[in-house]
C-alpha cells in the first residue's frame, strides 16, 4: 500500500529512492521504520536494568539518542503532502486522534490494573506513556501547511525548541516533547529523495562504525543525563540554568542527526525478510507498551540473573522478538479496529475521508 504522496520535485530517475516511492512503498524506509522501532523496544527492555550496569546505562543513552528521531524525521519525510484540505483532515482524524482516545484510556486502565497509577483518571489532555506520539504528530502534521509556508522552517523549529527549554510548561498535551522534538519532524519536511541517497554509501556505511563506538564510548565514560535526549523537561526541571535549555537543544540536535545518519547508512535499501513489517510499526509501538509496563508487574526483572550480562541481553532479544511479532499482518488485522479504524460514518462530504487512513498511520 502506497505511503501519502511525498509533495512536489522533478522527476525522480529509475532505482532511486523516489523511483520506488513513486511505484509503491519503498523497502529502505519500510527497513529502517522496523529498526527504529526495535530499537524502541530494546530501549523500553533496558529501563529498568540502567542501575545496575555502567555499560547498559550508556547503550540506553545511545539508543535514545536517535531512534526517536529516526522515527520523527521519517515521519517528517512522509507528510511533506500533507495539506488542510477536508480529506487530509478526516484521515488525521481517523488514522491519529481516534487511536489516540483509544490507547490513551487502554493505558490509564492499563496503569490501574496494574497498581502503578490506581488512581489516575482517564485525560485526554494527559498523555500516558507512549501515546505522547499520537498526540504530538496530530499536532505536527496540523501545523504542516504553516511549515511549508515560511521561508526558513528549520531554523524557526529549531528557535521554538530552544524557547520551550526556558520554562515548564505543563503536562497538556505533553507540549515540552511536542515542540522539543519539532525540528526533527520539520527537517522531514525539508528532506528530498537524494539527501538519504547521500547516506546509503559505502563510505558512510565505514564512517558509521567509528562514529557508533565513539559515541558509546562518550556516553560510558561521561555518563550524560539521558533526560536531554528525552526532550521531555526543560532546563528549570532538570535542575540546570535557564540558558543550558537552549544550548543543549542546539547539541543534541546535532548529535542525532549524526547518529540518525549513520543509523540510515546501514538500513539495507532491498527486500528484506522484515520489510513486511515496516508498515506495521505503529501497532508494535502502541502494543509493545502493554508488555514493557506489564514486566514490571508480572515480576520479569525479579531474578537476580535478570540484571547481569545475560540478562541484558535475553532482555534485548526478548523485546526485539515480541515488537517483530506486533507488527506482522495477523496481529494488524486482530487490531485494525483501533489502530486503523473504519469511521467513514462521521463524516459527510469527503471521498474516502472516512476509510482507513493506512497510508496516514504507516507513515508515522
Amino acid at each position: 500500500m502506497p505511503y501519502p504522496t511525498p509533495g512536489t520535485g522533478p522527476a525522480p530517475a529509475a532505482g532511486t529512492t523516489a523511483g520506488a516511492e513513486r511505484a509503491g512503498r519503498d523497502a529502505f524506509f519500510d527497513n529502517a521504520k522496523y529498526l527504529a522501532i526495535v530499537l524502541v523496544a530494546i530501549g523500553h527492555a533496558w529501563e529498568p536494568l540502567r542501575d545496575d550496569s555502567r555499560t547498559v546505562t550508556a547503550l540506553y543513552t545511545l539508543v535514545y539518542a536517535f531512534h526517536m528521531p529516526a522515527f520523527i524525521v521519517i515521519a517528517g519525510y512522509f507528510s511533506r503532502g500533507i495539506d488542510a484540505t477536508p480529506a487530509r483532515t478526516a484521515r488525521l482524524v481517523t488514522g491519529i486522534a481516534v487511536p489516540y482516545v483509544v490507547f490513551e484510556t487502554a493505558y490509564t486502565l492499563f496503569t490501574r490494573w496494574t497498581d502503578q497509577a490506581p488512581d489516575r483518571p482517564v485525560s485526554l489532555l494527559d498523555p500516558l506513556y507512549l501515546t505522547w506520539f499520537l498526540a504530538a504528530l496530530f499536532i505536527w502534521r496540523l501545523t504542516t501547511p504553516l511549515w511549508r509556508l515560511v521561508r526558513w522552517p528549520l531554523p524557526l523549529a529549531l528557535v521554538v525548541a530552544m524557547l520551550a527549554t526556558l520554562s515548564p510548561i505543563g503536562n497538556d498535551l505533553d507540549l515540552q516533547r511536542v515542540l522539543q522534538f519539532l525540528p526533527y519532524f520539520v527537517l522531514g519536511l525539508c528532506l528530498r529523495p537524494e539527501h538519504f541517497l547521500r547516506v546509503r554509501t559505502r563510505r558512510m556505511r565505514v564512517l558509521a562504525v567509528p562514529v557508533f563506538a565513539g559515541a558509546f564510548a562518550v556516553a560510558y565514560l561521561t555518563h550524560p543525563r539521558s533526560s536531554w535526549f528525552m526532550h521531555r523537561d526543560s532546563a528549570a526541571e532538570l535542575g540546570t540554568p535557564g540558558w543550558y535549555g537552549p544550548v543543549m537543544t542546539l547539541a543534541t540536535f546535532g548529535c542525532s542527526l549524526v547518529l540518525v545518519a549513520c543509523f540510515l547508512a546501514w538500513v539495507p535499501g532491498r527486500r528484506t525478510w522484515f520489510t513486511v513489517l515496516g508498515g506495521g510499526t505503529l501497532y508494535g509501538y502502541l502494543l509493545h507498551g502493554f508488555l514493557a509496563q506489564g514486566s514490571r508487574f508480572w515480576g520479569w526483572y525479579d531474578p537476580h540473573w535478570v540484571h547481569r550480562p545475560l540478562g541484558w541481553v535475553t532482555a534485548a532479544l526478548v523485546a526485539a522478538a515480541a515488537v517483530t511479532v506486533l507488527c506482522t499482518p495477523p496481529v494488524r488485522r486482530v487490531f485494525r479496529f483501533v489502530v486503523e479504524p473504519r469511521t467513514q460514518w462521521a463524516f459527510r462530504g469527503v471521498a474516502g475521508g472516512g476509510g482507513r487512513s493506512r497510508s496516514a498511520v504507516r507513515s508515522a
